[in-house]
């Protein structure tokens, strides 16, 4: 097996069980690795560190997975792996017969590079590593063993496949592809999900309680739900929340044929969907002069590398002033960011200068992040993206 040596004093975190090895911490390689392969991973002073899977194309090198020697990263390993995290998943959820519901979240469940979603009777996986890729037909056996799911749907997220140089030819790993939308039911309300060309894995599991914890600030209220993807903050807040009024917008017209049929398929005739780019979409609101007794903002990743902060800052600023500009007096701003490189502190700082500038007091009464299925891993901070604040604006 191959043995990759460190550089001097960057064993510490690696000891500390964070799962990336940079490029640039690595001194040498003692043998010939093919990309893919398992490798042994030693401090510069040739102490054993841990065992991981090496990629030579990706600045992530190599992805750990075990800090025990005497553990190869076999059949069994992932086995085991797998097993613990959807025990997990089976306890938060007993009945997931109509359940979404995220089995595997990648680094803090151990398997750095793969996400598993189950939709019903379908999982959704993303493989964001070589590394994983190369085992995808292990995984998805293991899985199909373990929750018995009638087909296996596969995907990656297009900066990944980029950075890890990887390709994935097949869409379905296993089984059969579901032919049209596949129906979910969370917090009561029934949602159709489609697993072929849907964002991320299907729908935003992260933001399953956050839907449900902001519609309770929304009575009465008349609410635009921007970037809505298929609905979900919307019709939670008319059939939970009771909104007076809800305005769904995004630039997908895909995400807003699927969102007006949730909102049938839930009989919620006073919420409404548009296709529109989020940031037009309130330069135009701000002419015509439209107020808005709650604003939902749930934009996409606008830092995808640490470079990207100081612009994604500007942009998460631009953004939340314009919709403070067009909440009532005690309106609710409910703004999120799923930017990892972009820290609570960086947001609350932009929130601050968004009051200062257009004059307004906000006060935050929820810091919230993503749902338990979507556990944080103290030994890779890099897991906890998700940031949700619920304001009251003055």
């Amino acid at each position: 097996m191959a043995r990759i040596f460190l550089k001097p004093r960057k064993a510490r975190p690696f000891h500390g069980r964070h799962p990336w090895v940079l490029d640039s911490a690595i001194d040498r390689v003692e043998g010939a690795p093919a990309d893919g392969d398992e490798v042994e991973l030693f401090s510069d002073r040739a102490q054993w560190v841990a065992r991981g899977l090496f990629n030579s194309q990706s600045r992530i090198r190599v992805r750990l997975y075990s800090w025990n020697e005497q553990e190869p990263l076999d059949e069994t390993f992932w086995r085991r792996k797998l097993e613990a995290a959807i025990r997990w998943r089976s306890e938060l959820f007993p009945d997931q017969a109509d359940t979404a519901v995220r089995l595997v979240y990648s680094e803090s469940d151990g398997l750095s590079g793969l996400i598993v979603d189950r939709y019903g009777e379908y999982l959704s996986l993303q493989v964001n590593s070589l590394a994983m890729s190369r085992r995808l037909d292990l995984l998805a056996s293991i899985l199909a063993e373990l929750t018995h799911p009638r087909g296996i749907v596969v995907g990656a997220d297009r900066e990944m496949l980029r950075l890890e140089r990887l390709s994935l030819a097949e869409e379905t790993a296993w089984g059969e592809a579901p032919e049209g939308p596949v129906f979910i039911a969370e917090h009561g309300l029934r949602y159709g999900v489609d697993l072929s060309s849907g964002q991320k894995t299907g729908f935003f599991l992260d933001q399953r309680e956050n839907r449900r914890a902001a519609a309770a600030y929304f009575r009465g209220r008349k609410v635009l739900d921007l970037f809505c993807y298929s609905g979900g903050f919307a019709l939670c807040a008319a059939a939970l929340g009771g909104a007076s009024e809800c305005l769904g917008v995004d630039s997908s017209s895909k995400a807003i044929a699927l969102a007006k049929a949730n909102a049938e398929l839930n009989s919620l005739p006073n919420v409404h969907f548009e296709t529109g780019d989020g940031f037009k979409t309130l330069e135009s609101f701000a002419g015509e002069g439209r107020k808005f007794g709650a604003i939902v903002l749930d934009p996409p990743k606008f830092a995808r590398h640490r470079q990207a902060l100081d612009e994604a800052l500007r942009a998460y600023h631009h953004l939340n002033r314009m919709a403070v500009e067009l909440l009532d007096p005690d309106g609710i701003l409910v703004t999120c960011s799923c930017s990892g490189h972009v820290t609570r502190e960086d947001f609350l700082h932009m929130l601050a200068e968004v009051a200062r500038r257009t004059g307004r007091d906000i006060q935050v009464l929820e810091q919230r992040g993503a749902a338990a299925d979507h556990p944080v891993s103290v030994t890779c901070l890099e897991s906890e993206y998700l940031k949700c604040f619920i304001c009251r604006v003055i």
